[in-house]
């Protein structure tokens, strides 16, 4: 963790040479240090994150396709992004700078909008470029986890989009997951944690993520939440992934075995209240937690790759032959909606 004077120097040095076009030699001339150690600096602040890169990639999207996930699963909207790329890393900032174009079209001026964690959600908040006309707060929807990317917690999440977006960010200051569902509803009584959850419930749009119940990478179990026992009792009860912390079975249930009970933050059946809910996801791993969030009812927007959507699909029943690709796609550009599949 970098202090305040590292933090500084860094930004200082990433400013004078990235926005001010200063060379390492006259940057070094300036603070009175080495080239090389100017170069040393600029290297730091981009492994700690001082300094953060977007690329634009041009976008094609994958019409089709997207048609058909909103026929199967009911969905106001897909974003398909084509062609998927082997690097689920980069595959998945190029989704989040789709999702990042859909918000920004989708919001306005006044909105609430509400975050859950994560990777997924990361990536899109990411990606969401400042200088939006107007002011939009943003909550946190569920509570904190302890993960090992603080960046990916809600409420670092609920901070950054709030920024971009000029408004307030509203925090709830609570873990995610607590040991009873008595301690749950204690919690969810207190005055300002109410407070929260009631303004998240009632928010225009709401983002989040799909989790598996992969014992290997679920945040309940490296967090100390479940134990891998207990997170084998609920797959073998029918739990294949999660919203919100909310865990639903494949067929688009709630798992009813307590564990929803003793989380912090919306329920499915408040996400499905809101008007307008988006879940951003991608990978092989994921996809029959994918099938069971989009069942839910809860996802009116769904945002993800080619070989993603085209899995799903195929998860659901809906063969090979049913569903093709445009022979020639151009690029689209993300500025607006309409009605053939492009944004």
């Amino acid at each position: 963790m970098l202090d305040y004077a590292e933090h500084d120097l860094l930004a200082q040095v990433a400013a004078m040479y990235y926005l001010e076009e200063m060379t390492q030699d006259a940057i070094a001339a300036q603070l009175g240090v080495s080239r090389i150690k100017v170069y040393r600096l600029l290297k730091q602040a981009r492994e700690e994150q001082v300094i953060q890169f977007t690329i634009n990639w041009p976008v094609q999207r994958a019409p089709e396709v997207e048609a058909q996930l909103c026929s199967v699963f009911n969905l106001r909207e897909a974003l398909v992004l084509r062609p998927s790329s082997p690097d689920r890393s980069h595959a998945l900032a190029r989704v989040g700078q789709l999702g990042a174009r859909y918000l920004e079209q989708t919001l306005h001026d006044g909105m609430v909008m509400t975050v859950c964690l994560g990777r997924s959600t990361y990536e899109v908040i990411h990606a969401v470029r400042p200088g939006f006309q107007g002011h939009v707060d943003v909550v946190q929807a569920v509570g904190s986890l302890a993960l090992a990317t603080p960046e990916l917690d809600s409420a670092s999440l609920a901070r950054e989009l709030a920024a971009k977006l000029g408004g307030k960010a509203h925090y709830l200051t609570a873990p995610m997951v607590v040991d009873s569902i008595e301690a749950a509803e204690m919690l969810r009584s207190q005055r300002d944690i109410h407070r929260v959850l009631t303004m998240a419930r009632h928010a225009d749009v709401a983002l989040l993520g799909v989790g598996n119940l992969d014992p290997a990478t679920s945040e309940f179990t490296k967090g100390g939440y479940l134990s891998a026992e207990e997170l084998a009792q609920i797959r073998a009860a029918g739990g294949i992934g999660d919203m919100s912390g909310q865990i639903f079975t494949l067929d688009g249930t709630p798992y009813t075995g307590g564990f929803n009970e003793r989380v912090i933050g919306l329920r499915l059946d408040d996400l499905r209240a809101i008007p307008t809910v988006m879940a951003i996801a991608i990978g092989e791993a994921k996809i029959d937690a994918i099938v069971g969030a989009l069942r839910t009812g809860v996802i009116d927007v769904f945002c993800t790759d080619l070989d993603t959507a085209r899995g799903t699909l195929q998860r659901a029943g809906v063969t090979e032959a049913n569903f093709s690709l445009p022979h020639n796609s151009s690029n689209i550009q993300t500025s607006m909606s309409t009605s053939d599949g492009t944004l």
